[in-house]
């Protein structure tokens, strides 16, 4: 568990706005948000920062081939695209961050004249393969040869494309001074980077020997320009990595800044998908090392989206916009299904048969019908007020078990950042919910004397009161276990529950709260309402 004294900081990359969102750049959003709002139930202080790098070649290009500047089409990209497809995921970020903001800029410029001034930045020359697709400079080994498409030219292994040979004069950064402190780092904490596939990756790389790194171009002006040589912009890498600093205040004069960023820094968690593990595990700890500042807890790198076994992609014409997919599911399916099935941390495809067969007999018959059924019993049977349940027996101290354990199982998880076997364990409660329901079977206790009274109400203390009261107790859990995960729907069983008058906001409820029964008092007003999730037509 996180200090509490220091909120929980955690950080999506940056993304790149040489064009719209894909549903490759939301599963990181969406699983940083998840992780956040877990950590905001338990109710401890978040911070939760996303944003955009809007400098580089890559940007400047697309500007160019839409006729614009790159300002006008960072823009009009950060306005029509970026900032509202925060709203379609609901998505509950502090801060979203732009890198052509001043804030960022200025302090970037004081990061740069500090190493400068320590002697980690000299003049040199550059000559090698560059991939302006992901702003990253190319070692021959890591290149494909040629394809059929482009016979005899080195290929990014990532894009697919040729890479272009540079050859400049630059300012480098002293990376190779830190080969043997980045192998200490990884060693003495094997929690800096994960999972262990990825630290395994990053140490394998780092044990070749590290090359210094080139921070400088002078062949186009779209970036910050280097303070002291205003011929040369900074490499876009080396700013956008600043973005974690200088949102929360690095580098700025104000008081308040100051504080805010002395509050949350270091980071607890980058998020970051495995294509950028090296910028993240390799160069930033490099620069924070040469900057004498504190590193961050972990550096987490998820693996790819793949349509047809290849990345999600603008690029490579596999970009699939969320919008495409929640206009049909809605956000909280979208977020389930993403986070549910794809183990964290590896590679996952994205089937819209997939996501229709789980839709309709995960969230539409397991869990929104299981609601949907207890509150039109508890409406039946005591006109929709809950009334006073009996002695447990062993079904309801099951039930109630299942519960605990769930919570156990999915805090553990969510702590190792295991998104999906989280929501696994909260699910494990969703089906013994509606088993039980099965094995009580109110429809049937209902029946039997002594259960009604004689204007066909339920009394209370009977079996039929304690069925439902159970079940109603198991629902409260799962409104505050997935609040994280599928917020509309929480929200909206936890006013078919009539919680909030009794027990107050759904976000104020702890996780902890949700492995214990017998919180809704009697008396609560239970309604039906909508489905949580509408059946959809399996066509």
């Amino acid at each position: 568990m996180p200090d509490a004294a220091k909120p929980f900081y955690l950080t999506t990359p940056i993304y790149y706005v040489n064009d719209a969102p894909h549903i490759g750049h939301a599963y990181t959003t969406v699983a940083a948000d998840v992780i956040t709002r877990w950590h905001r139930q338990r109710q401890e202080s978040v911070w939760l920062l996303t944003g955009v790098d809007e400098h580089g070649e890559k940007v400047m290009r697309s500007a160019q081939a839409n006729g614009v500047t790159p300002q006008e089409w960072v823009d009009k990209l950060v306005a029509e695209a970026w900032l509202p497809v925060q709203d379609t995921l609901d998505v509950r970020h502090d801060d979203f961050i732009r890198t052509t903001e001043p804030r960022h800029e200025q302090a970037v410029a004081k990061f740069l004249n500090d190493l400068h001034d320590k002697g980690e930045i000299y003049e040199g020359a550059y000559e090698g393969p560059y991939c302006v697709g992901c702003e990253a400079y190319m070692l021959p080994g890591e290149l494909l040869a040629g394809s059929d498409e482009y016979p005899g030219q080195p290929l990014c292994p990532i894009h697919k494309r040729p890479v272009e040979m540079l050859a400049e004069q630059n300012y480098f950064f002293k990376m190779s001074a830190y080969t043997d402190r980045l192998l200490a780092l990884y060693e003495e904490h094997p929690e800096f980077v994960q999972p262990a596939s990825a630290r395994n990756e990053v140490i394998g790389f780092v044990k070749q020997g590290l090359q210094d790194l080139s921070i400088s171009r002078n062949t186009f002006d779209w970036g910050i320009p280097i303070p002291w040589d205003s011929t040369h912009v900074l490499y876009v890498w080396f700013d956008a990595l600043l973005n974690y600093m200088t949102a929360i205040g690095y580098g700025s004069d104000e008081p308040t800044a100051r504080a805010q960023f002395e509050r949350l820094w270091p980071a607890n968690v980058h998020l970051v998908g495995k294509d950028i593990l090296r910028f993240h595990a390799v160069i930033w700890p490099a620069m924070l090392m040469a900057a004498g500042l504190p590193l961050p807890g972990q550096v987490f790198a998820h693996g790819w989206l793949l349509v047809g076994g290849e990345k999600m992609s603008k690029t490579r014409l596999t970009g699939i916009a969320p919008a495409d997919i929640i206009d049909t599911f809605g956000s909280d399916a979208y977020r389930y299904y993403f986070m549910r099935t794809i183990s964290f941390g590896g590679d996952g495809s994205f089937s819209w048969e997939d996501m229709t067969h789980r839709y309709n007999g995960e969230l539409a018959n397991g869990f929104g019908n299981l609601a949907s059924r207890v509150a039109a019993m508890v409406g039946k049977y005591y006109g929709g007020v809950l009334p006073v349940a009996g002695e447990a027996g062993d079904l309801e101290k099951g039930l109630a078990a299942v519960a605990a354990k769930a919570v156990a199982d999915a805090e553990a998880a969510m702590d190792r950042l295991a998104i999906h076997d989280a929501i696994a364990a909260v699910w494990t409660l969703v089906d013994a919910a509606n088993v039980y329901i099965t094995e009580t079977q109110p429809w049937q206790v209902a029946k039997e004397a002594g259960e009604m009274d004689a204007d066909g109400h339920g009394v209370a203390g009977g079996r039929l009161a304690t069925s439902l009261v159970t079940a109603a107790e198991a629902l409260r859990s799962l409104a505050v276990l997935l609040n994280p995960v599928t917020p509309k729907a929480a929200a909206g069983l936890w006013e078919l529950l009539g919680a909030e008058p009794v027990l107050g906001a759904l976000d104020a409820q702890t996780i902890a709260s949700a492995g214990q029964f017998g919180t809704l008092p009697p008396g609560t007003v239970i309604t039906k309402g909508n489905a949580l999730f509408p059946r959809l037509a399996e066509d």
